[in-house]
């Protein structure tokens, strides 16, 4: 008889796994996108659609699968999504025209919401003091991203583009199997069947509940919508071919994931706030490095003219993308730590909410990548969108969380009775 210790650990390795085969797949277009693009002729806006189209869905049914998982039990929710994707993953390979791309994608982009189902799934398993720990190591199945950077590439080299769906499929099914017989329930992880569908959905009422969506935005939407982008930056900023751009971008890819389990021990140890504010702050920092775009800049000197070039090699990029993928990682772990902590008995509903918004985020962004890109000329205009994002988020958490504190503080400072008060 297996023992809880056991059970739990158990889960937490296979959901883990079986996140990392849904975000390899959810990433998938990021690799397979660019000899898309040049096989039909795409513009950068056309491209950004396409990239993102599997996002969109992934995103959109996260509320529904994390009150299943309430309802439910993850255990079931989680298996029945993986078989459910297998067919359209494998139907992408025989796909020959922009619109089927965008329809075929809309399905498979469900692999998506496995992190929802999972994240909920491996923290009932757990006490409270561990589940950032536990939720930090399921969210490491965000490495998937940078396993198809790894992986795509050498099959699109071998044998084409439309081989990788098709190994893609198989590989989910494979995994769905695996997962199921090395995984268990547990009726107490469920909600009460008295709890009706609109007292799940009153986290939507919470400002709270926005706020953290607001975070995630950020380190979730913005690793998927880097993780999609970067391969084909990097092709078009500094000419790599395929194979190596897609190996530069696991660079940012890798460390968002695995690293999102020492997020989890840090958000423990020193709590959701601390470590969330601060990995704002990094991001600016890395931001406003990658937002300057390649210049070349004239002075007027005694001598007459003289030009200098302005802007980030290849080597410098790679460390500072590096930096911000490590950044993200320990952010992602940081939100959800705020959510076990404030709705330990809702954790499947919020998170799919708060999932939404980061799904969502990594949906719109490529697309406003593209389309900036189209308007402006400059590629770097990306990170721009991006570091205005976070300047907004940091002042949200300042207005509320920092200010309430500190005047928290300062009124335990503050004796009763005493003259100032």
């Amino acid at each position: 008889m297996a023992t809880q210790r056991y059970k739990a650990w158990s889960v937490v390795i296979m959901s883990t796994l079986a996140f990392t085969v849904c975000f390899m797949i959810w990433m998938m277009f990021a690799v397979i996108g660019v000899p898309i693009k040049q096989q039909l002729g795409l513009n950068e806006t056309e491209f950004g659609i396409l990239v993102a189209t599997p996002v969109l869905t992934g995103s959109l049914i996260r509320v529904p699968l994390g009150m299943w998982t309430d309802k439910f039990g993850g255990r079931i929710v989680m298996f029945v999504l993986m078989l459910s994707t297998v067919i359209p993953i494998w139907l992408i390979s025989y796909a020959t025209v922009f619109w089927h791309f965008l329809a075929i994608g809309l399905f498979v982009g469900m692999a998506g919401g496995a992190f929802t189902v999972g994240i909920a799934y491996c923290a009932r398993w757990f006490p409270k003091e561990r589940q950032g720990l536990a939720m930090g190591i399921f969210g490491a199945g965000n490495t998937g991203a940078a396993v198809t950077k790894l992986l795509a590439p050498i099959i699109v080299i071998g044998y084409g583009w439309t081989m990788v769906p098709k190994v893609y499929a198989v590989l989910m099914g494979v995994t769905a199997i695996v997962f199921w017989f090395f995984t268990y329930s547990d009726p107490a992880h469920k909600v009460g069947k008295h709890v009706t569908i609109r007292e799940q959905l009153a986290a939507f009422k919470d400002p709270k509940v926005w706020r953290y969506s607001q975070y995630y935005s950020i380190v979730f939407g913005g690793y998927v919508a880097l993780a999609l982008w970067m391969t084909k930056y990097y092709v078009s900023e500094y000419g790599f071919d395929l194979k190596t751009a897609a190996l530069l971008a696991a660079a940012f890819s890798i460390p968002g994931g695995v690293l999102r389990a020492i997020g989890g021990y840090f958000s423990d140890k020193f709590g959701a706030h601390t470590i969330t504010w601060w990995v704002l702050w990094i991001s600016l920092v890395c931001l406003f490095f990658l937002s300057y775009p390649q210049s070349d800049i004239t002075i007027l000197t005694v001598n007459g003219p003289f030009t200098f070039h302005f802007g980030l090699n290849a080597t410098l990029f790679t460390i500072i993308m590096f930096t911000l993928g490590i950044v993200f990682a320990i952010g992602k772990a940081s939100v959800f730590k705020y959510i076990s902590d404030d709705y330990p008995d809702n954790i499947g509903v919020i998170s799919g909410v708060v999932g939404l918004a980061g799904g969502l985020g990594g949906f719109l962004m490529p697309i406003m990548f593209g389309a900036l890109v189209d308007l402006t000329g400059i590629r770097s205009s990306a990170f721009m969108l991006m570091f205005g994002v976070v300047w907004v988020s940091l002042m949200w958490m300042y207005w509320t969380e920092v200010r309430p504190m500190d005047a928290a503080r300062q009124l335990k400072r503050v004796p009763a009775g005493d003259p100032m008060e």
